[in-house]
């Protein structure tokens, strides 16, 4: 029988070359997926295997030593800690502030559209390349020094175009209708963006913060370029202080020839994905708590 003669032949051939070819996606993308989770798992397994013995209460308590037995990460998990929240401090408000604008107030011209095509690519420069603003600005200009002021605004730099755009979204997410009844009822436009926009898209925005600090919790390479520290023995006291991170801290670690400096990065990696699941775990408690109040 001639196919032409036979629509319904050809249709039913070509449904099963479809049916077929997304078959043949969706078990490349398993297999994609299930060799990223072995060789996350065979990192993981190898990072706590090596750091077994060597992550105890001196490791945490103790300062950086040239000899491994004495040597801890105490300046670098309380630096890591510093950073990160002044980064946020900076961060997290004018990021929200600058997509509020945008999103809701900014008209509609070449001169908005500049603006927000200049972000979407800001969110993709090299971090080097924000570690060397820092320090042209900050380091030399404002003549802040290698203290963790100049450390956070670096990392803030870094930070808030991921912010904005996430922020943008998650207003943009928010239905119209719920603009033009707060509108309707005599709200402000003020009133509007604060009762009923903000508090609709705060999961939103919470979701593109956390994403945005847990870059700034593993960057290096900006905080190397500004001066940050590889050996500190002292806490940080203020912000004008000298400091150390725990990637820095790390990596400086796995650079020395003994084995046994590897075995303690491999502890300070553990710590450091503590802190970070720690910090992911109370912004997504804080999430789901204003999902649940809005």
């Amino acid at each position: 029988m001639d196919i032409a003669s036979n629509p319904n032949l050809e249709f039913r051939r070509r449904l099963a070359r479809r049916k077929r070819a997304g078959r043949i996606f969706a078990a490349v993308t398993f297999a994609a997926t299930l060799i990223g989770l072995i060789v996350l798992a065979v990192l993981l397994l190898d990072v706590l295997n090596k750091s077994r013995g060597w992550l105890d209460w001196q490791f945490l308590t103790s300062f950086p030593s040239r000899f491994p037995q004495k040597a801890g990460i105490l300046s670098a998990f309380a630096g890591s800690l510093w950073l990160v929240g002044l980064t946020a401090i900076f961060a997290f408000p004018i990021g929200v502030a600058a997509a509020i604008y945008l999103e809701e107030y900014a008209p509609q011209n070449w001169v908005t559209n500049l603006i927000q095509i200049n972000i979407a690519n800001l969110a993709g420069v090299p971090s080097i390349v924000y570690g060397l603003l820092g320090l042209g600005i900050f380091v030399r200009t404002l003549m802040l020094g290698r203290s963790l002021l100049a450390g956070a605004l670096t990392m803030s730099l870094l930070i808030l175009p991921t912010i904005i755009i996430a922020s943008r979204e998650a207003m943009r997410a928010v239905p119209p209708s719920l603009r033009h009844a707060s509108l309707a009822l005599g709200g402000t436009r003020w009133q509007t963006v604060w009762r009923t926009v903000l508090p609709m898209a705060s999961s939103g925005i919470l979701t593109g913060t956390i994403l945005a600090l847990s870059r700034a919790v593993g960057e290096t390479a900006p905080l190397i370029t500004i001066g940050a520290l590889t050996y500190i023995a002292f806490l940080p006291e203020n912000i004008f202080s000298q400091f150390t991170v725990l990637p820095i801290q790390i990596f400086n670690w796995t650079s020395r020839p003994q084995a046994d400096f590897r075995n303690l990065a491999a502890a300070g990696i553990v710590v450091l994905l503590a802190v970070l699941l720690t910090a992911n775990a109370i912004a997504i408690l804080l999430r789901d708590r204003l999902q649940k109040r809005f």
